[in-house]
């Protein structure tokens, strides 16, 4: 199995996650911006969106950032647990080798099998999808020939995008599981274009299994099914570090079903109606657990925008140019203003000009995720670099990065947490120190007498010379009337974690093809 060999690797989770926020995606090389691919997304908290209860709503803009906090927590939490994960799945993967003289194929998905097989069972990942801390918007697409309409969750740490579903295929599909108490459903006999995988290919067997086929073929023709595992949060944490979380706050949920090739329908960018033909989906016919905010149930299915070879994410990216870019605005936009995931187009000269670009590492999705990864060297306060250890930057020794928007705040392991708050809240000692009042902040202070001037600027500096520089209110927040807080979260385990506060107000371009990520601030408008 091939390894990346890196010292310093910022792996960038893709998209999607920030408080009532904007995303505008510009075009790309290759295609008019009226060829985009344009999906229109609502955000859990807005008041386009109907599927939460009052009670389920946040209050306050204080309580609102609590909610997104034990949201986040979680979150991290599963990414250290996919990290351990895969350093083990690969000491096995290395004793098959040597016992065996297992020969590899590119993605390791034989051996990962043979791996499960070995411990007896098939090994489904806690963090292979969805938590409580992802899946902030939905998406509204059409489904099938003739096109059916559904709301599905995205949810950017999975691959696998998924409906619920019937599909009367009589013996062929076993035993049913159980009933979808929902109020849409996509009847996919209905549908000329869906045809199942079959469980005898080598798509099942070996291309799907990093979303979870089952080894269930009783037939050459039976399709290929799935037991997708998911992990959300019950209850509040107390405290406000990833590794206090625990067990008794996680509750499982799992998604049952069969794959598909189906066809996707969306509009571009000149409102013209357009289509995915041959997308994986998987057709869901039975959901165990997951029930309460935040479930996997709140939507019509999920929309999985990973980037392994068979999600929607890629395929669509192929499609439309090999490029993608987005840009966030701040929770104070007007609630007006829709979000929008585009895949497609060209970005304007102006920003083109100002744009930086940093070198891309793209993850194999069945490894660690679907994650990109970029070498970062340091952070710099008030333009000095601070004297954090290098190895608070090496993934290969549990260090590492995480640029994700499905979390909100920003996660810094502590030697750098405490770098960081030594310098930034010396600059703000002549302002008056607030009473902690359960926020997940160390630092809060009254605004009276703030200026922007007084906080020194925060930058991550990337190996090869690019810098990023959030704007000062990505981490000096407002998070009540009368109250400021430093936005950083300290970690003792895991990687550090950029969030999507601390992206707003830039540009972000993904060249897949390139390898490179650019980005520049921009007013996203």
């Amino acid at each position: 199995m091939a390894k990346v060999k890196q010292n310093s690797t910022l792996f960038i989770i893709f998209l999607l996650s920030v408080i009532q926020s904007f995303v505008f995606v510009h075009a790309f090389n290759g295609a008019s911006q009226g060829n985009a691919l344009k999906l229109k997304l609502i955000h859990r908290y807005s008041p386009h969106y109907n599927g939460l209860h009052e009670d389920e709503k946040p209050k306050t803009q204080q309580e609102l950032f609590r909610l997104l906090h034990s949201h986040d927590v979680v979150r991290h939490q599963m990414m250290s647990h996919r990290r351990q994960q895969h350093e083990e799945e690969e000491e096995e993967v290395e004793s098959l080798r040597d016992d065996q003289g297992v020969l590899l194929n590119s993605s390791g998905s034989t051996t990962r099998r043979m791996v499960s097989e070995k411990r007896g069972s098939m090994a489904m990942p806690i963090s292979s999808g969805w938590d409580y801390g992802s899946g902030q918007y939905l998406v509204k697409i059409k489904i099938g020939t003739p096109p059916q309409r559904f709301m599905l969750i995205a949810d950017t740490g999975s691959d696998l995008t998924w409906i619920n579903c019937r599909y009367r295929c009589g013996k062929r599909c076993g035993t049913h599981k159980g009933r979808l108490q929902h109020k849409r459903v996509f009847h996919a006999d209905l549908s000329s274009s869906f045809k199942s995988v079959p469980c005898s290919s080598n798509l099942c067997r070996v291309g799907l299994s990093g979303m979870f086929s089952l080894n269930q073929c009783p037939t050459p023709s039976s399709p290929c099914k799935y037991d997708y595992s998911y992990i959300q949060l019950w209850g509040t944490p107390n405290s406000s570090t990833a590794e206090d979380v625990g067990a008794a706050y996680l509750e499982g949920a799992h998604a049952f079903g069969l794959f598909a090739n189906e066809t996707v329908w969306a509009s571009t960018a000149s409102g013209r109606r357009t289509k995915l033909e041959n997308v994986i989906v998987g057709c869901t016919d039975h959901i165990k657990g997951g029930g309460g905010t935040g479930s996997i149930r709140d939507g019509d299915g999920i929309l999985g925008l990973g980037f392994g070879r068979n999600s929607f994410t890629t395929k669509a990216a192929l499609n439309f140019g090999g490029k993608f870019s987005y840009c966030l605005v701040d929770q104070q936009s007007p609630r007006n203003v829709s979000s929008y995931l585009t895949f497609g187009g060209h970005k304007p000269a102006t920003l083109r000009k100002k744009m930086r670009y940093t070198k891309l590492v793209v993850g194999n999705s069945d490894e660690k995720g679907s994650f990109y990864g970029v070498n970062v060297k340091g952070i710099s306060v008030g333009g000095k670099m601070l004297g954090i250890p290098p190895r608070v930057w090496d993934e290969n020794l549990k260090g590492g990065t995480v640029v994700d928007s499905g979390t909100t705040l920003t996660f810094l392991k502590m030697p750098a947490y405490n770098a960081v708050m030594d310098v930034m809240t010396r600059a703000l000692s002549k302002l008056k120190k607030l009473p902690t009042e359960g926020d997940p902040f160390e630092f809060c202070f009254s605004p009276k007498g703030f200026n922007e001037s007084l906080v020194p600027k925060f930058a991550i500096h990337f190996a090869d010379g690019a810098k990023f520089e959030p704007p000062v209110k990505a981490y000096a927040l407002n998070v009540a009337v009368g109250r400021m807080c430093l936005g950083f979260v300290p970690t003792n385990v895991g990687p550090s974690v950029i969030g999507s506060i601390m992206q707003q107000h830039h540009l972000w371009e993904y060249d897949m093809g390139g390898k490179k990520l650019g980005f520049t601030p921009s007013p996203c408008t």
